[in-house]
C-alpha cells in the first residue's frame, strides 16, 4: 500500500525477517501504542521537571532506576543511540591519550574515539574462520601502549558481541585486567543487553552502552542507554555550569520522544525474554548445523553463542554464476518463500539472525536454504 511518496512497511507482519539489525528491536504491541501516542513533537516533555531523567510523568526517572538494576549498575541515562553513549564516556575521560579496543568493534566505536581525541589501539582477532578476540590479550596490549606512549590507555572498550560474526567475548577477564591496571572499562552491549542477562559491575564494567533499536525491542528510533557505576557519576553525568540538571555529555536531554517511550513500554517484555536466552542460542546452533549439510561454512566462533550468524556460501555463489538473475536469485528465492532480511545481490557471504523466531520458523528457514541449495 502506497501513501504519498512512500510505501507502508509490512516486513514483520508478512515475512520471516532474518536481518540481525532488526530482530532484537522488534517492537511489542504496547511499544507500538506508545510510539503513536507520543509521536508529536516534544510530547514526552508535557510534564517536564527541568530535565528528562528526573521526569515522573511519564515515569522516566523510575524507569531509569529499574534499568540500572536490570543492568547491574548504579545509574543510567537515555541517549540518542549506543554510539552516543560510547562517545559520552570517551569524551568525559579523554586526556588526549589513547583507547584500547577489540579488532571486531563497530565502526562507530572507532569514530567516537577519534572525535574524542583518543588514539585507537586494537586487540587483534585470530583471523578466518573464527575471528575470535582473546580477552587475555588486553593485558599484553596495555603493556605495549605503555611502552610506546609512556602511559596506560585512558579507556578500554570491549565489544561484548560484535555485529559482524556474532562472537561473544567474556567481559569478566577484560574487567579483571582493567582493574589490575586501574584503567576504566567500557562494555559495548549493542547486541547483548536486552537479549541476554547482564550484570555490569559483576563483569567488572565501569560503563555499559546499550542499543535500543538492536536489542531492546524499541524499534528503529534513535534510543540507547548509558549505565555507569557510582564512582563515575560526577564525571560522566556532570551537569552544566549554569544548567546543573543538564548532563553535559548527552547535551542535557537526549531522546525526547516516542523512541524512549517505546523502550519503556517494551521493558517488561525485555526483562522476561532475557531469561530465555539459552533457547535462542539453541536455535542459532540448530540452523548452523543444518546449513552445513551443504556447501555452507559458518564464520565466527563455533559452536555459536549468539543468534547473529555469518556464513560463507559457495553453494549459492556457484548457482548465481549460471542463473539469469545472477547474485539476486537467492534474495528472490527466499522472498518467494516468505523470508527476507538479507541484502539483495549477496550470495558469497551474508549475515542472518534467528532471534525471536519460533522453532517452526527456524526449521522452515533451514529447509528453505537447503532446498534452494539443491540438497
Amino acid at each position: 500500500m502506497n501513501i504519498g511518496n512512500y510505501q507502508l512497511r509490512d516486513r514483520e507482519e508478512s515475512f520471516i525477517n532474518l536481518n540481525p539489525l532488526q530482530t532484537g528491536g522488534r517492537t511489542t504491541p504496547d511499544a507500538r501504542k506508545a510510539i503513536i501516542s507520543y509521536i508529536d513533537g516534544y510530547s514526552i516533555c508535557d510534564w517536564c521537571k527541568g530535565a528528562l531523567h528526573i521526569t515522573t510523568e511519564p515515569d522516566i526517572a523510575g524507569f531509569l532506576i529499574d534499568v540500572s538494576d536490570f543492568l547491574g549498575m548504579d545509574y543510567a541515562l537515555p541517549t540518542n543511540g549506543c554510539r552516543e553513549a560510547k562517545y559520552g564516556v570517551m569524551h568525559a575521560i579523554s586526556k588526549g591519550g589513547s583507547i584500547l579496543c577489540d579488532a571486531n568493534m563497530h565502526y562507530s566505536s572507532e569514530i567516537s574515539a577519534e572525535r574524542a581525541g583518543l588514539k585507537v589501539y586494537k586487540v587483534p582477532n585470530n583471523g578466518e574462520p573464527e575471528y575470535k578476540v582473546n580477552p587475555l590479550d588486553y593485558a599484553e596490549k596495555i603493556e605495549d601502549i605503555k611502552k610506546e606512549t609512556g602511559s596506560y590507555p585512558d579507556l578500554v572498550l570491549l565489544t561484548h558481541v560484535d555485529g559482524e560474526y556474532g562472537n561473544l567475548v567474556d567481559p569478566k577477564q577484560v574487567g579483571k585486567i582493567c582493574k589490575d591496571y586501574s584503567v576504566p572499562f567500557l562494555l559495548n552491549t549493542a547486541y547483548s543487553s536486552g537479549r541476554m542477562e547482564i550484570k555490569g559491575k559483576k563483569l567488572g564494567a565501569d560503563f555499559i552502552a546499550c542499543s535500543g533499536h538492536k536489542s531492546w525491542a524499541s524499534g528503529g528510533g534513535n534510543i540507547g542507554i548509558l549505565a555507569i557505576s557510582e564512582e563515575w557519576e560526577e564525571k560522566i553525568f556532570k551537569g552544566g555550569t549554569n544548567w546543573k540538571s543538564k548532563p553535559i555529555e548527552i547535551l542535557g536531554c537526549s531522546s525526547r520522544g516516542s523512541s524512549l517511550m517505546a523502550m519503556m513500554a517494551s521493558f517488561p517484555y525485555v526483562k522476561e525474554r532475557v531469561k530465555r536466552w539459552d533457547e535462542e542460542v539453541k536455535k542459532a546452533r540448530y540452523l548452523v548445523e543444518e546449513l552445513t549439510k551443504i556447501d555452507i561454512n559458518p564464520l565466527g566462533e563455533s559452536p555459536k553463542n549468539h543468534d547473529l550468524i555469518k556464513i560463507d556460501t559457495p553453494v549459492y555463489d556457484k548457482i548465481a554464476r549460471g542463473h539469469k538473475k545472477k547474485g539476486y536469485f537467492l534474495y528472490y528465492e527466499l522472498k518467494d518463500r516468505g523470508i527476507i532480511g538479507m541484502k539483495p545481490g549477496r550470495t558469497k557471504r551474508f549475515k542472518i539472525s534467528t532471534y525471536g523466531l519460533s522453532w517452526d520458523q527456524v526449521k522452515y528457514v533451514a529447509e528453505s536454504f537447503l532446498e534452494i541449495g539443491g540438497d
